[in-house]
């Protein structure tokens, strides 16, 4: 009797401590999204048009993000406008900050790769909170990371919103372009030959993500920029009919214009 009483001690004590450990191990895997987020948001900005003759003076484009020594970011090439109206003072500028408390920094180009779809901006500020590069080559499908930007920026305002991203494919992908001008033939037979290797997100992303970064869940360190949303039915499909299917530039495109901006003595 006393012998069947101790092995069921023996039994619920092991009971016990596998749930301990269970519990323990639950806490060790807690959700970081939360910590990351808040802390990549204060490296997110908005990328616009300023005139001050102009209602709203800023016209929102898109998303960027705070790389190196916090005075430069990066963004899609094609948000950035093709050409300004100076005569009118009208100039690219970077908002920091969120909602209305915001912050307008005067920007210009300083790298682009018009085929990986960047544009490096250098910003006449104090330098802002930068994010930390990591290595695209390293992502694997169905890894889950996540991306913070503007959708919709200027009718939601400048609040940034994070969404997590099933990492679905590597897959070819023809780079947007603000123009016809822009699809020369040397750069048709290059997306037709050899097109860029992008990833594929399981995510939604909307008009006004483009340029946001995607970045790992514990870290925050970037493993690729936000650039397209599949859309069918038209660009207002994207807003009221989201595909839920997505493209980001790998982060290893981001060096060579950091390589290419330091080579010209800055």
């Amino acid at each position: 009797m006393h012998a069947r009483r101790d092995r069921m001690i023996s039994i619920l004590g092991a009971m016990a401590l596998g749930a301990l450990l269970v519990m323990g191990l639950g806490t060790a895997q807690a959700d970081t999204l939360p910590d990351t987020a808040e802390r990549v948001q204060q490296s997110v900005v908005g990328i616009a048009t300023f005139k001050p003759t102009r209602s709203p003076r800023a016209d929102y484009m898109g998303t960027g993000f705070v790389v190196g020594d916090g005075r430069l970011v990066v963004t899609n090439f094609h948000v950035i406008p093709e050409s300004l109206d100076t005569e009118r003072r009208e100039r690219l500028v970077v908002i920091s900050g969120h909602g209305r408390d915001t912050e307008i920094h005067h920007a210009e180009v300083v790298a682009q790769s018009v085929d990986h779809d960047l544009a490096l901006l250098r910003i006449s500020a104090p330098s802002l909170p930068a994010l930390r590069l990591g290595s695209s080559d390293a992502v694997r499908i169905g890894e889950e990371l996540a991306f913070t930007g503007y959708p919709i920026g200027m009718i939601l305002g400048l609040y940034p919103a994070t969404h997590r991203a099933s990492v679905a494919a590597r897959t070819p992908m023809v780079i947007p372009a603000r123009s016809s001008s822009e699809l020369d033939e040397r750069r048709i037979r290059a997306l037709r030959n050899n097109p860029p290797m992008v990833f594929q997100l399981d995510a939604t992303a909307y008009p006004g993500n483009s340029g946001s970064p995607v970045y790992r869940k514990d870290s925050g360190a970037v493993v690729g920029v936000v650039n397209q949303v599949f859309v069918q039915g038209g660009r207002e499909a994207a807003v009221s009919q989201p595909s839920g299917i997505s493209y980001a530039i790998p982060s290893d495109r981001i060096r060579p214009l950091l390589d290419e901006y330091h080579a010209n003595g800055n």
